[in-house]
């Protein structure tokens, strides 16, 4: 089980592969588009917040992030030192409540281990309010490596969400970075309603 302390090791090595540098084009071009700045926004698996820190720079003011490794959410408090502390949560992303209307999917799907996809898929379901989304970015690719990251294909993760969410969109994003150009799908994906 890839648990905290295999996250914190992570860090503590610098070892943080899945670290893009900054906001990846596809997301930043996706909340640039959002009008309501006060919607609830969830970002499980933090990791370094380039997306919180963006959202929260261009003032989204009800922004939470949920990740496994103090390490994490201690890079955030030092890039942010004025962000909410009780909007960073240390603990385990199935364990959470909340309800929200956007939940950011940027590299926290790709670290679970392939076993829980669909626990993730059901706990999507269970914290997004009505008409909530799911938006973000995973692999299109099937690893050669062990992960994490965890690959997938376009074809299973149709398998995986459409049984409990709507996708409106998964497509291969245009604008991915150069490294990843080619090998990640877009995803909009929102919660049907019971």
């Amino acid at each position: 089980m890839l648990n905290n302390s295999y996250w914190s090791e992570q860090y503590q090595a610098n070892n943080t592969y899945w670290n893009a540098g900054s906001i990846t084009a596809p997301l930043k071009e996706y909340f640039d588009g959002i009008e309501d700045k006060n919607i609830k926004i969830l970002i499980p698996g933090v990791g370094h917040g380039h997306e919180l820190l963006y959202l929260y720079r261009n003032g989204f003011t009800n922004v939470t992030a949920i990740d496994i490794a103090a390490e994490a959410l201690e890079h955030i408090r030092i890039e942010a030192a004025d962000f909410p502390l009780d909007h960073l949560i240390l603990g385990d992303f199935f364990e959470h409540q909340g309800a929200y209307d956007l939940i950011v999917e940027q590299t926290f799907f790709c670290s679970l281990q392939p076993e829980l996809r669909v626990n993730y898929v059901e706990k999507m379901s269970q914290l997004l309010a009505d008409k909530g989304r799911l938006v973000g970015l995973l692999f299109d690719d099937c690893f050669k490596t062990e992960g994490p990251p965890f690959g997938g294909s376009l074809v299973e993760y149709q398998q995986l969400f459409e049984p409990r969410m709507h996708i409106q969109k998964l497509e291969t994003a245009y604008n991915s970075i150069k490294p990843r150009a080619g090998r990640e799908l877009f995803i909009i994906i929102e919660r049907k309603n019971d």
